[in-house]
């Protein structure tokens, strides 16, 4: 019989932190949620069952420093919490630009950093970050995205090599359908999902568990260091 292996995600309350929190717990492991919703929160706890949940503001380093010094030791960090903002280079402020970086960058730059020396000694223990999108081109008003996402990959790289033996990866997800959409009109939502499943070789838009499922490959292949794993429905090679 497995282990059971104590696996935080940050950003589990939504969307596909919880599609891999849900998965996750389904096969047997203790699983920690946080996120900055309170509410959101409660009603992830209601949809997955037990498990343990707390609030997390990742823009604040002494509140993360806290949050993992309270856990303990685990096996396995998941980030996926973040702010999403797209908009014109030349009209997007600099504060709304580093407020994206606060959130998606170094909010999983302080997760890794705090959450490593709690990890447990051994070879197939990881952190898992989060970029955003695995498209070939740029998307046109997510030049900040863009750039936070290419800094991801190299900390990334570079994580894998200087907190070795522990396993660094990265998942860029595609065009999934998740609540970050619901800012976006239902009508427009649903012309950009099909005009997008059209240009893809598999011919869908992605769900939160498929992502679920290269979460939990990259946590159980202990051979998988340094990698930032593509699942866009093939969008990088259209």
């Amino acid at each position: 019989m497995k282990r059971k292996l104590k696996i935080i995600i940050i950003g589990g309350s939504s969307g596909m932190g919880l599609a891999s929190a849900q998965l996750l717990h389904s096969l047997g492991h203790e699983i920690v949620i946080a996120s900055r919703s309170k509410e959101k929160l409660e009603k992830a706890v209601k949809i997955i069952g037990k498990v343990e949940s707390h609030v997390l503001d990742v823009t604040n380093e002494k509140e993360i420093a806290q949050f993992f010094d309270s856990m303990g030791s685990f096996d396995h960090l998941v980030t996926s919490a973040a702010d999403f903002v797209m908009g014109s280079f030349l009209k997007m402020t600099l504060d709304e630009a580093k407020q994206f970086f606060d959130s998606k960058f170094w909010g999983q730059y302080l997760a890794a950093k705090y959450a490593a020396p709690h990890l447990r000694a051994g070879r197939l223990h990881c952190v898992l970050l989060w970029c955003c999108r695995g498209q070939k081109p740029p998307s046109m008003n997510f030049s900040v995205g863009s750039a936070i996402n290419a800094a991801i990959e190299g900390l990334t790289r570079a994580l894998a090599l200087e907190l070795s033996p522990l396993r660094v990866n990265a998942i860029c997800p595609g065009t999934v359908v998740t609540p970050v959409w619901d800012v976006v009109p239902e009508k427009e939502r649903s012309i950009e999902f099909e005009r997008t499943a059209k240009q893809l070789p598999v011919k869908r838009v992605g769900a939160p568990e498929d992502i679920a499922q290269a979460v939990a490959y990259l946590i159980q292949c202990g051979y998988a260091t340094g990698s930032v794993v593509y699942v866009d429905g093939g969008a990088r090679i259209v």
